[in-house]
């Protein structure tokens, strides 16, 4: 059972506020993957969740590195990006799926990688028309895990 919920974020700290709801749910061995097109807010996002999870690492998009990891109170964040990767055997290829037990890992262009994580929080990011500042989050939860969350990231904007 898939459930879905939608958000506007009017500006980055309501994304802001989105990851901290969010943060508040993970745990090691969680896999959020997050999709949009570029500059819809994938990596502010990763920056707020990262912050959320008490991390103080300047968070960067991995574009060009594949991943980074960052040290955060809740345990150690991965931080991928799939945008570069030919598909899933790449990603398994390269060990990333391996990585994912041992830490809360956020994928940008995740949906490319998503039949590695059966369970998976996934978060689409969308420009809002006639709003630049704002975007639109339509949040989905693929697995039993996840089904509460969905419902309690509402009030986060």
């Amino acid at each position: 059972m898939v459930l879905s919920s939608s958000h506007r974020c009017s500006d980055l700290a309501a994304t802001g506020s989105l990851a901290a709801a969010v943060a508040e749910h993970l745990k090691i061995g969680d896999v959020v993957l997050l999709d949009g097109p570029i500059g819809a807010g994938k990596t502010h996002f990763v920056s707020a969740l990262a912050a959320a999870l008490g991390s103080s690492d300047q968070v960067t998009s991995p574009t060009y590195t594949i991943m980074h990891y960052y040290e955060a109170s809740a345990g150690q964040l991965l931080h991928v990006d799939a945008y570069r990767l030919s598909g899933i055997g790449e990603y398994r290829d390269l060990g990333m799926d391996e990585l994912a037990p041992e830490a809360i890992t956020a994928v940008e262009w995740g949906e490319r990688v998503a039949g590695a994580h059966p369970e998976h929080l996934s978060l689409r990011f969308a420009f809002v028309a006639g709003d630049d500042d704002a975007r639109s989050v339509t949040i989905k939860a693929s697995g039993s895990r996840w089904q509460s969350v969905v419902g309690t990231t509402q009030e986060a904007t």
